[in-house]
């Protein structure tokens, strides 16, 4: 593996809010959200076509097309091509552009959604590209036909382009854990860096633990962890894993709390500290539509946290003993 990418801070801008997930968000809010997480010294932004049918990249491209694209770190994803035909939407992003997407890993779908995405980007390159959603959780059984075809599609492209030097690094951008293990195990294809949603974090972690992390650890390269509050969960949102939240895992929150609450300890900052402490984990990347948001993000990776809040978390089974445990 060649990749040594260094992410400031540990922290990046995950745009999928900014695609209007879950609500529309007026424009000037959007831009305002991009432009503080600059003005706080954030260099590295996640992107993908799937969020608002390319409306996030559209609205990321407007503010980051003004600075020196040396100067940061530009992911996005392959898998999910926009098309001009339109139709009504439903679900995650019901309120985003309305053109059709179509699913796509091919080798011609592949660099197609590259050339797409870096139009609306208005850049030139991008640095990391993550293999989007090849999961049962989108795909359902049909994941494993889905993965065949990008093993023989996206993945040999990306091998070569990042081998050429066009890219940086490529992995997979799933919100399980078992593709990101079965692509870091193949022969033939060679992922560096992947981005793992909702798996590992503070509220869920053990299967992680398992064999993904130690994989992304020998494989040199690592993982970008999206996700660490469980799409709000852990911080009191209605939403669990990009799905509405269930009365087993609000309890588990409280649970959380109340250990917190013993300690003078802010969730938030456990949370973002928690993901990025393991060796694997080059970076995590919070997606908001609140530009004061990130300052707190930046402030909670560097809050100190008493030791007796992480041995109470173990004592209690909320925090495997395996974990790598910040500050050790």
């Amino acid at each position: 593996m060649k990749n040594d990418i260094t992410i400031k801070h540990k922290l990046g801008l995950g745009t999928a809010p900014l695609g209007n997930m879950f609500r529309d968000v007026p424009e000037e809010e959007a831009m305002e959200t991009i432009q503080s997480a600059w003005n706080e010294g954030i260099r590295y932004f996640d992107t993908a076509p799937f969020y608002g049918a390319g409306l996030a990249e559209i609205r990321l491209g407007e503010i980051l097309s003004s600075y020196n694209r040396n100067e940061y770190l530009l992911s996005s994803k392959v898998g999910r091509l926009v098309l001009d035909e339109t139709e009504e939407k439903e679900g995650l992003f019901e309120y985003g552009r309305k053109n059709k997407i179509q699913t796509d890993y091919t080798e011609d779908g592949t660099l197609r959604s590259i050339e797409d995405s870096l139009k609306r980007l208005k850049t030139d390159r991008l640095d990391m590209v993550y293999v989007h959603d090849i999961s049962p959780d989108f795909l359902g059984d049909e994941w494993v036909t889905k993965f065949d075809e990008a093993r023989n599609g996206a993945f040999k492209v990306l091998d070569r382009l990042r081998d050429e030097g066009v890219i940086k690094a490529w992995g997979i951008g799933v919100n399980t854990t078992t593709p990101i293990e079965v692509a870091l195990e193949l022969e033939e294809a060679h992922p560096d860096l992947s981005l793992s949603a909702t798996q590992y974090t503070l509220l869920q972690h053990e299967r992680a633990l398992e064999r993904m992390m130690p994989l992304a650890e020998k494989s040199n390269g690592g993982l970008v962890i999206g996700s660490a509050f469980n799409s709000g969960a852990l911080l009191g949102g209605d939403h669990f894993d990009y799905q509405d939240i269930t009365p087993e895992i609000k309890e588990r929150v409280n649970q959380f709390n109340e250990v917190a609450l013993n300690h003078g300890v802010k969730l938030k900052d456990a949370a973002l500290q928690f993901s990025t402490a393991h060796p694997a984990v080059k970076a995590v990347v919070t997606g908001s539509t609140r530009p004061d948001r990130i300052k707190e993000d930046l402030q909670a990776l560097g809050a100190e946290i008493p030791a007796a809040f992480w041995a109470e978390l173990i004592e209690k089974g909320l925090v495997s003993p395996k974990a790598t445990i910040p500050g050790k």
